[in-house]
């Protein structure tokens, strides 16, 4: 439904504009997104300031990741929902933006584009590294990278495949549901929050003892299991306890 691996190109706004689009006319987009600027953290100086417009899909796994994450950053910058549900991604307009048809995606002044909810976050840790959420030094940095994989692969990706092969409402968007895959990953899933709940026995986060990028992609795959009717089983005292301080967080709100 989101974010899947590849790289965007970009297609001119005029170009973009010439073809037309039910949904928007793309010239229009740039200028809304080019007198905005990123709000900078607390305490940051605002000199390098960057224009920029997110391409948002709402509650949208990939899509929340990064909301949560500039959350955390303290950081605002203009954002254009795209209704998934209506299929907008597929327009000509905004398949300008991102060829792959995913969401979310970052159009920056000079008309580059930043697809993938990952390399998105990682363009504002570089821009803004306090706090830091992709770990700091070589070790830290690696086990956040670890886990965020650990939590994409075999958390995240399992309840999407649920959702995307067996929900009524993702017909219009898979072709074909394969109902037997949507199947079997409902226990991958659980598997995985059975070690996670080893795991999270002597630590509060995923990775450690610090919030990092790790929790927020467990965060979003746990948010997303109930629209997947799958639920953290009761016994996993550990995992409901990472997930009820995670959820507690401003952030989660995003």
């Amino acid at each position: 439904m989101t974010g899947q691996a590849g790289n965007a190109s970009f297609t001119t706004w005029g170009e973009a504009a010439a073809r037309g689009s039910g949904w928007r006319n793309m010239a229009s987009w740039r200028n809304d997104g080019r007198d905005a600027k990123v709000a900078p953290c607390d305490g940051e100086s605002d000199t390098e300031a960057i224009t920029m417009k997110l391409y948002d899909g709402g509650r949208a796994p990939n899509p929340r990741r990064v909301g949560i994450f500039l959350a955390e950053k303290g950081l605002k910058i203009p954002t254009e929902e795209v209704d998934l549900l209506a299929l907008q991604q597929r327009t000509e307009a905004y398949t300008a933006v991102n060829p792959m048809q995913r969401v979310p995606a970052l159009v920056l002044d000079d008309g580059t584009v930043i697809a993938e909810s990952i390399a998105i976050c990682r363009y504002f840790e570089a821009l803004h590294p306090d706090p830091a959420l992709f770990g700091t030094g070589p070790l830290d940095s690696a086990l956040v990278e670890m886990w965020n994989r650990r939590a994409e692969l075999h958390l995240l990706f399992p309840v999407a495949a649920v959702f995307q092969h067996l929900h009524p409402a993702m017909k219009l968007m898979l072709d074909p549901q394969v109902p037997a895959w949507g199947e079997a990953n409902r226990p991958r899933a659980i598997a995985f929050l059975e070690f996670l709940d080893g795991e999270l026995k002597n630590r509060p986060y995923i990775a450690g003892m610090d919030y990092t990028v790790a929790d927020i992609t467990a965060l979003i795959a746990v948010d997303f299991m109930r629209v997947s009717r799958l639920s953290v089983p009761d016994n996993l005292a550990n995992v409901l306890r990472w997930h009820k301080d995670v959820s507690a967080r401003p952030s989660a709100a995003a």
